[in-house]
């Protein structure tokens, strides 16, 4: 019998989408084909402490994703000895610390295969100034953006801003995800509201000019030669895509797929996808987001390196209206792992003796 891949998935987190991560983690341990694959629970507390866990309890109220939580502790872990007999590690964790390359630098120095960007990837992914600056760079269209660093915050009044921006305008943490810590500004008060609560999240926020248009995302699946899915298009049932309509409310907003667009704007979308996966290093999965303005440009807004895999997120959904069920896409995904890890094993780590100055 065929020896089963020991897989740890890891879920929770000290960031404010710990919530997310675990019912990300939920479905991906349900998807999980047993017949070939052994799953580790390994849950990160809000406090940063890791504990293994038991399938049965791992998840208090895992239906309703207001209350859902982590369950009964196993016991705390020690990282590299519990990890000795872990094949691959599917981090199934949002925002700081689990997707910002934290945790993938320290499985990399554990030598662990993972799912997901490496360390440069999910680094860039995760701060929105530089992903943008990046972008910018490649001449590929985003909103106009500027940063403010929490230092700097004296410096920007209302009417500072207007010197760069029209109203409306988002102003948002570099270093966040699923909406939290987003406003859409449409007036002073607003302005001053939003750019302090901007700072409750991050040290760096940006503000950025508002696209009249549509919301569209497309997700990416491989390492060396990615494919894409049919995109898909938001309608959100408020001012924007907020964490509620996320992940709290099932029917905040409408998921048209495909998306509906002509093929002239559906080749712009794929291809603006495709570079800018390539652009920032990106490597097993994500998910790009864009609008399409009323003229028919399009922009890049942001990537997402681990795009959420709940039962609302859209990166899964498109990829069952493309043709890959959720089983499917999980097990690639593991697969995309070991052999980016059977690869790096191939590259030298010492000096061969020829090399050596005499």
């Amino acid at each position: 019998m065929k020896k089963k891949i020991n897989v740890g998935v890891l879920f929770g987190g000290k960031s404010v989408e710990h919530e997310v991560s675990l019912q990300s983690a939920r479905n991906v341990v349900q998807a999980l084909d047993r017949e070939k694959y052994q799953v580790v629970l390994i849950g990160i507390d809000k406090e940063g402490k890791w504990h293994l866990y038991e399938e049965c309890d791992y998840l208090l109220h895992a239906e309703d994703p207001n209350l859902i939580a982590l369950g009964s502790k196993k016991g705390e872990i020690q990282i590299q000895k519990e990890m000795q007999g872990i094949d691959v590690i599917f981090p199934a964790l949002h925002g700081l610390y689990g997707e910002d390359g934290t945790v993938q630098g320290l499985l990399e120095l554990a030598g662990i295969p993972y799912v997901g960007a490496n360390v440069l990837g999910s680094a860039v992914g995760m701060d929105k100034d530089v992903m943008k600056r990046l972008i910018r760079d490649a001449n590929i269209s985003t909103p106009h953006f500027l940063s403010i660093s929490q230092h700097e915050r004296h410096l920007w009044s209302f009417q500072k801003m207007q010197e760069h921006f029209s109203l409306p305008v988002f102003v948002k943490p570099s270093r966040s995800g699923s909406s939290i810590g987003i406003s859409k500004v449409k007036s002073p008060v607003e302005f001053e509201e939003a750019v302090d609560y901007a700072f409750q999240f991050d040290r760096k926020i940006l503000i950025e000019e508002a696209i009249e248009g549509i919301e569209l995302q497309c997700s990416v699946l491989g390492n060396e030669h990615p494919i894409l899915s049919l995109p898909c298009q938001i309608k959100p049932k408020g001012e924007f895509h907020s964490y509620a309509s996320k992940y709290l409310d099932p029917e905040g907003a409408e998921f048209i797929i495909p998306a509906q667009l002509t093929p002239e704007e559906l080749t712009k979308v794929q291809t603006i996808t495709l570079q800018t996966y390539k652009i920032l290093c990106c490597e097993g999965m994500a998910r790009v987001d864009l609008f399409m303005s009323q003229k028919g440009e399009i922009f890049f807004n942001e990537i997402n390196t681990i795009p959420g895999l709940t039962n609302n997120s859209p990166y899964a959904k498109m990829w069952r209206a493309t043709g890959l069920s959720f089983p499917e896409l999980i097990d690639r995904l593991i697969q995309l792992a070991l052999d980016r890890h059977r690869k790096e094993e191939q590259l030298v780590t010492e000096k061969e003796q020829e090399w050596v100055k005499t």
